[in-house]
């Protein structure tokens, strides 16, 4: 690893051994987080759940990591906690435990929601270590960050599918095995953080805050519309990671292992595209970034419901890929309207679109029982439709630069 005391000028340089390191962490995290979705058709079956309490589970963990990120945030930006990472990915660890032995509905909610204390401590720490070992590339820093992330998701259920549904429910606990490898990776990113906040402390190493010389209202405005195009994105998303396999098994009747290895398709494009985003927005600006990737979207979602299975597999990887992009740069946007406020930024951004993902996965679940699974991906199809907004963002990268 490399030694930061090496390097006096380490505010302009990208880090990419601890951006790989923390990537990594952040494939383990997310990896964890996919084994609640992933195993929803054997919870279903094992507990006779209904989608509305499906939606509920998905309800639990989402909106506990979403309601607690902000505030993490907030405290971190005031009083950094490195080793807090270790915390956060033993709350998962003991949630990941707790799922492989439920033996009711409510013990399946109090396992989830300690996974999603584990997201709320894990997210807004982490984005500040890639934050902070990003140097001048922060567009390709996050994009780096997510793309972990991004392929834990796609991962989780094809590992779910390979070890779990063959065998049962009792064989999530060999997922544990995962988040003691995240817990010994963190510690190591815990010693390089120690490390930097001491040479912070020193005076060795400043801050770079670059103002954008935007009013109060109009920052207020523009967090608005980046929340609003969150909300776009993640109850697309959520429609795919909760309900994509029921749609499968229902409509084209495929087995559940079948169906799963369609989610990782999907999921695998979602991290491609999310290592595309950043350097996008690094180049060209992230303003367009974010309206291409959003509304861009739009004709592909409106034809998923109507087409073969051929036809879904093609165009769910290629909404993957557009979609995706989107949330490195508009996590670095908010960054360059709210400068020196990381943890705030990374802790609301993260929590809104977990809480989007858990609100978006019960109000689906509670459609999908009273109409369709087809339904509900008919009606989400329209979604991608909001990036139009985008157009009322201000052009602060042309602003920096005259």
């Amino acid at each position: 690893m490399e030694n930061v005391k090496t390097h006096p000028d380490i505010i302009k340089k990208t880090t990419y051994s601890i951006l790989f390191i923390i990537s990594f962490s952040h494939l383990i995290n997310d990896l964890l987080q996919a084994v609640i979705p992933s195993v929803y058709p054997l919870l279903k079956d094992n507990f006779k759940l209904s989608f509305s309490q499906i939606g509920l589970i998905t309800f639990t963990y989402q909106v506990t990591a979403s309601v607690l990120q902000p505030f993490v945030g907030m405290y971190t930006d005031k009083k950094s906690k490195p080793y807090s990472l270790l915390i956060g990915m033993s709350f998962t660890l003991i949630g990941i435990y707790l799922i492989s032995i439920a033996s009711s509905f409510s013990f399946l909610l109090i396992s989830v929601s300690l996974i999603g204390v584990g997201s709320s401590i894990f997210h807004p720490e982490s984005s500040r270590v890639a934050h902070l070992a990003s140097g001048e590339k922060k567009g390709l820093a996050q994009s780096i960050f997510q793309l972990g992330g991004n392929a834990g998701s796609a991962i989780g259920p094809l590992l779910v599918a390979l070890i779990v549904i063959p065998h049962g429910q009792s064989y999530i606990v060999w997922f544990c095995l995962i988040a003691l490898i995240g817990i010994f990776v963190l510690y190591k990113i815990a010693l390089w953080y120690s490390d930097h906040l001491s040479l912070k402390n020193a005076g060795k190493i400043q801050n770079e805050i670059i103002p954008h010389h935007l009013s109060k209202t109009r920052v207020t405005f523009s967090l608005i519309i980046l929340l609003a195009l969150i909300f776009s994105k993640y109850f697309y998303l959520t429609s795919i990671t909760s309900y994509y396999t029921f749609f499968l098994i229902d409509k084209f009747h495929i087995s559940i292992q079948d169906s799963q290895l369609y989610l990782f398709t999907f999921l695998g494009a979602v991290a491609t595209g999310t290592l595309i985003g950043g350097p996008l927005g690094d180049r060209f600006g992230r303003k367009y970034v974010i309206w291409i990737s959003i509304l861009g979207a739009a004709p592909f979602t409106l034809l998923l419901p109507y087409v073969s299975l051929f036809w879904v597999g093609i165009l769910s990887v290629i909404i993957g890929l557009i979609i995706s992009s989107a949330f490195s740069a508009i996590l670095v946007y908010a960054t360059e309207l709210l400068p020196g406020k990381v943890g705030l930024v990374a802790g609301l951004f993260f929590g809104f679109a977990f809480g989007m993902a858990g609100l978006g996965s019960a109000v689906l679940g509670n459609l999908a029982d009273t109409t369709s699974i087809t339904y509900v991906f008919n009606v989400c199809a329209y979604l991608p439709l909001l990036g139009i907004i985008t157009g009322f963002l201000p052009n602060i990268e042309s602003k920096k630069v005259n």
